[in-house]
């Protein structure tokens, strides 16, 4: 199956279910995610759309634990960068319609212990399949050692046997 064609089934997928059903399956996963993160200071996260496992309450109770989180905000049409997540009052609507940190932007110099990245579809190996503009793929590829845990987050109906790849397409450590 080609990407195209996989994004257009999970988005077929995704839509078979009420925003209150992705919601209560969200929940699960989000309880997986806590006990990844028990040990962990500083964290890549998302801002959920829709369609994806609600990451907003593990975000905030992450700021509220005295974790330091940071967000992806859209910068041009090939790059994003990190912001400071301070709370819901800090983000406004940004590219795509993707709610997005305004705080101070992340020091070259910073690590992470975490990155949780969102996806399409993933499969057993950790091959990811984003929404097709590439902005994660370059991001982490430009990570440098010691590389963070790369955590994907999806549904369990977004888990696929497998996502087709490229030379450029940068796998997750675990899929939750």
């Amino acid at each position: 199956m080609l990407k195209n064609e996989l994004r257009a089934l999970m988005r077929q997928r995704k839509r078979q279910f009420t925003q209150q059903q992705l919601s209560e399956l969200s929940l699960p996963i989000v309880a997986r995610i806590k006990s990844l993160l028990r040990n962990s200071r500083t964290i890549v996260a998302y801002y959920s759309l829709n369609d994806e496992v609600d990451t907003h309450h593990l975000i905030d109770e992450m700021v509220q634990e005295g974790k330091i989180v940071y967000l992806p905000k859209v910068v041009s049409d090939t790059e994003m960068v990190l912001c400071r997540y301070t709370g819901r009052d800090s983000l406004s609507p940004g590219s795509f319609g993707i709610m997005e940190p305004q705080g101070p932007v992340m020091p070259h110099n910073t690590s992470f212990d975490v990155v949780l990245v969102p996806g399409m579809a993933f499969d057993a190996d950790g091959h990811r399949l984003g929404r097709g503009k590439g902005y994660y793929d370059r991001f982490l590829s430009t990570m440098m050692a010691p590389r963070s845990l790369l955590v994907g987050v999806c549904f369990d109906f977004q888990k696929v046997e497998l996502v087709p790849t490229d030379s450029c397409d940068i796998s997750v450590d675990i899929v939750v």
